[in-house]
């Protein structure tokens, strides 16, 4: 057996100090890491020989040998063992530069956390007692913990303990009590589990993150175990996260664009007048389109045949649909008209009958709409000063005098984001009244679309064309190239799993895809042959897109694979 390392050189990270190299060997340091990652790697898919002949021929540890044995005795429940193996790793780490004492104090607690479950769990009432008295109330660490394991001491048997702890009993949590104190350790002594897993899992990700064409979910990675995870609760933190990539490891990833929704699938000829907006429901399950020819249709999306088919009509409107919002709930559809409108239809989606029509006055003009992230209000505007705030019985909660609106979207906080005829886009609260500016352009801002994460802001602006900003920041981020934008109202959207892409309806008949990342675009769809007014991503099934033109179609785009 290898004698174990010396501490200082081995905490500083010198992995030469691990074991004594084979005959022969030079391994730098990377080198000998690999090794180590490729070693715990082996041992968590089952294959221990392997990984026992690949440390022996090595010459190396896959961890400290006081690391080695503290596990052993964890994993057997053997808590006397266990706590004196944690005193030779708290006088191994005791110097060292990289451990915070407090994280000292933490890897003791959640042993003798465990310890007093284990006593409880078995009926041992009185050696929980001891511990909790004796050992855990004199660490004077997280004394508010302190005060809900004692209270677990009024279990009436072992099922209400672990009901009430929310842990999972002794054998079967002792793995997180290690992950937990792993948590804490240097690598060089006990490394995080699924370590190589976690490594992969990052460029995965990054490589995805970079991917011209890659709209779908990113590979999630592995969670890392914070150290101060079990200060909220009594129960051991899971290890981490083995959901598997979703493309090889063998190669370097590259979608290819025959994925992207750059291929045109359907044409949808149904309106007989231009096509000014369309947006998908929040469940991605249904369109709706809104037209100069006075109606709402609905359509349902197939998303195995990447196919949409015409659902109903929803009539009545007098001055054309140039806006539809969906409620976050997915139960209701507000449709706007154009400048001259005073009116709001409100339709309920469930019965698909009319909800309310709703008008303040027949000199109102409501061209904006948003919904709050309750579904049971939302707010409304126009260019001629009118700013309402209602309720969704159409009661006017509120109101903003002579705020001229152009656009209009909801924060998750209740803040609501408002363009107006003065290139702004200003925050008001409507709770308090109060106000504050965000954002001066230089040009009229027509169309706005806040992100999922209340973070970035799309704006279309006249003559300008598709502009980004950090709201947090107030920031300029990009302008997005190529598109042609007058002063038309075009709509942009964001796109793909994580909201990576935009996508632009464009006074020259196209349509234009943008990453995040980047000015010019990554993808020019053509097909259309007027003005593109809208475009919709969407939202569940990020494969396909739609786009609403003047040319009184909808086009469906989605991969290549799905052409007909």
């Amino acid at each position: 057996m290898h004698q174990p390392c010396t501490n200082g050189a081995h905490l500083n990270g010198d992995a030469a100090r691990n074991g004594d190299l084979s005959p022969g060997l030079r391994m730098g340091q990377t080198d000998q890491e690999i090794v180590r990652l490729i070693g715990q790697h082996l041992l968590s898919v089952g294959l221990e020989r392997s990984a026992s002949l690949l440390m022996e021929e090595s010459g190396l540890h896959l961890e400290h040998p006081a690391a080695a044995t503290f596990r052993q005795h964890v994993l057997a429940g053997d808590w006397v063992k266990a706590d004196h193996d944690l005193g030779v790793l708290h006088d191994l780490l005791r110097d060292s530069p990289h451990v915070d004492t407090h994280n000292l104090s933490e890897m003791k607690f959640v042993v003798l956390e465990q310890k007093y479950l284990e006593h409880l769990e078995a009926g041992r009432v009185l050696d929980a007692l001891h511990v909790l008295r004796n050992e855990l109330t004199p660490l004077q660490h997280d004394t508010p913990r302190v005060h809900r394991l004692s209270a677990l001491m009024m279990c009436a048997d072992a099922a209400e303990l672990r009901a009430r702890a929310h842990w999972p009993g002794g054998p079967p949590s002792r793995a997180a009590v290690l992950a937990r104190v792993q948590a804490v350790l240097p690598p060089a002594l006990m490394m995080a589990p699924g370590r190589l897993r976690a490594l992969l899992a990052q460029a995965a990700a990054q490589q995805a993150a970079r991917c011209r064409f890659h709209a779908a979910p990113r590979p999630p990675l592995a969670a890392a175990v914070p150290a101060a995870a079990a200060t909220t609760t009594t129960v051991a933190v899971p290890a981490p996260s083995v959901d598997p990539i979703p493309f090889s490891l063998l190669a370097d990833h590259h979608c290819s664009a025959d994925q992207f929704p750059i291929h045109s699938l359907q044409v949808l000829n149904e309106h007989c007048d231009e096509v000014w907006y369309c947006k998908w429901s929040p469940d991605g399950s249904k369109l709706a389109s809104g037209s100069k020819d006075n109606t709402v249709m609905i359509w349902d999306f197939d998303p195995i045949a990447k196919r949409l088919s015409f659902r109903k009509s929803l009539e009545g409107h007098s001055y054309g649909v140039s806006y539809l919002s969906w409620s976050p709930d997915g139960r209701y559809l507000i449709a706007a008209g154009p400048e001259d409108c005073p009116d709001l239809w409100i339709w309920n989606m469930e019965t698909e009958q009319l909800h309310l029509k709703m008008t303040h006055s027949q000199e109102d003009s409501l061209t904006a709409v948003a919904w709050h992230a309750s579904s049971d209000k939302f707010v409304c505007g126009g260019a001629r000063g009118q700013f309402y705030h209602c309720s969704l019985d159409g009661t006017l909660l509120n109101n903003w005098d002579g705020v001229r609106v152009n656009a209009l979207a909801c924060r998750g906080d209740g803040k609501v984001l408002a363009a107006d005829t003065h290139h702004r886009v200003r925050a008001y609260d409507f709770a308090d009244l109060t106000d504050r500016n965000l954002i001066q352009e230089e040009h009229a801002v027509m169309a706005m679309t806040l992100n999922a994460a209340d973070s970035l802001l799309l704006l279309n602006v006249a003559n300008q064309g598709v502009h980004l900003w950090d709201i947090r920041a107030r920031a300029l981020v990009r302008r997005f190239r190529g598109l042609s934008q007058g002063h038309f109202t075009i709509h942009a959207c964001f796109g793909g799993a994580h909201q990576d892409f935009i996508a632009s309806g464009s006074e020259d008949n196209k349509v234009y895809i943008w990453h995040v990342g980047g000015e010019e675009p990554i993808a020019v769809v053509s097909g259309h042959t007027r003005c593109v007014n809208a475009v919709a991503w969407n939202p569940r099934h990020h494969d396909v897109l739609v786009s609403a033109s003047d040319d009184y179609s909808l086009r469906l785009w989605g991969p290549r694979a799905h052409q007909h």
